[in-house]
This record gives structure tokens, C-alpha cells and sequence, in this order.
């Protein structure tokens, strides 16, 4: 067996965990679908700040938000076959959630700019999404270096 097809078929830590977080970006972009659990569906537009829907009551969506979502989630269940890939969903995803999370303190949120929508929920909900992301990232992949630190006697 190469060593391609025993990380395809092995799941490791960072794996399991892009999975997970693949998983919960399909259920938030379904989830922004569904009346109720969405607010004010009625008012959801496909994009821009004009979209009163809320998922939960809290978090600002809109059609194009859902499906950004849904995308974001696919991407990570085709990234999570691989270690190395599930790596770069994680830390390539968190640093896109970091710069989601910059790019809507600074934009007026009432502005053509806040065309996915966001507001200072979705802000906040993307600096832990990022640093929590790129945090899983980078510690499941950590080598152990315990071992090559001992020296033989």
C-alpha cells in the first residue's frame, strides 16, 4: 500500500477535525435555509446589508451567505481526505476567517460593502472561527519531538 493511499484511508487528528468543522458549515449553510431557525426569513435577499434574516435571531444571512457557507463546508469534506489537505483547510480557512473578521469592523455596515452580510455578531463569530481553526490546524499537526530529543546511550 503507498503511502498516498494509506493517509486516504487513515484518518488522522487534523482530518477528523476538518471533517467536523466541513460538517457544521454545511449544517449553518442549510440551517440559514430554514424558516424559523432562521428570523425574518421573508426578508432574506441573495446578497447585501438590506437582508434582515437571522440565523438563530443572531447571525445576519443572506442567500449568497448560505451558499458561501455550503461552499466553504464541500470544500473542507473534499480537503479532510488528506492530512496535508485538511491542514490547509484549517489554517488556509482560519486565515480567511481572520480577514472576514478585520474586513467587517472596518466597513460601515449599513454600505454596498457588506454585500455577504455581516454584523458585529458574524465579526466576532469569525475571530474565534479563525483562531480556532488555524489553532487545530497547526497543534493536530504538530510532530512530536520528544522522542528525537533523547539521545541514544
Amino acid at each position: 500500500m503507498s503511502d498516498a493511499t494509506s493517509t486516504r484511508n487513515t484518518s488522522t487528528p487534523v482530518q477528523k477535525a476538518a471533517l467536523a468543522v466541513a460538517v457544521v458549515f454545511l449544517a449553518v449553510g442549510v440551517l440559514g435555509f430554514v424558516p424559523g431557525i432562521t428570523t425574518d426569513y421573508d426578508t432574506m435577499s441573495f446578497a447585501g446589508h438590506n437582508s434582515d434574516a437571522m440565523l438563530l435571531g443572531i447571525f445576519q444571512v443572506s442567500i449568497l451567505h448560505n451558499i458561501v457557507h455550503l461552499l466553504f463546508g464541500v470544500l473542507g469534506l473534499a480537503l479532510a481526505r488528506t492530512a496535508s489537505g485538511a491542514k490547509n483547510y484549517l489554517i488556509g480557512g482560519g486565515v480567511v476567517y481572520l480577514i472576514l473578521w478585520i474586513y467587517g469592523l472596518i466597513i460601515d455596515q449599513s454600505s454596498s460593502a457588506n454585500f455577504v452580510p455581516v454584523n458585529t455578531a458574524d465579526n466576532w463569530l469569525h475571530l474565534v472561527l479563525g483562531l480556532g481553526m488555524i489553532s487545530l490546524g497547526v497543534l493536530l499537526t504538530r510532530r512530536t519531538t520528544q522522542a528525537s530529543a533523547t539521545p541514544n546511550r
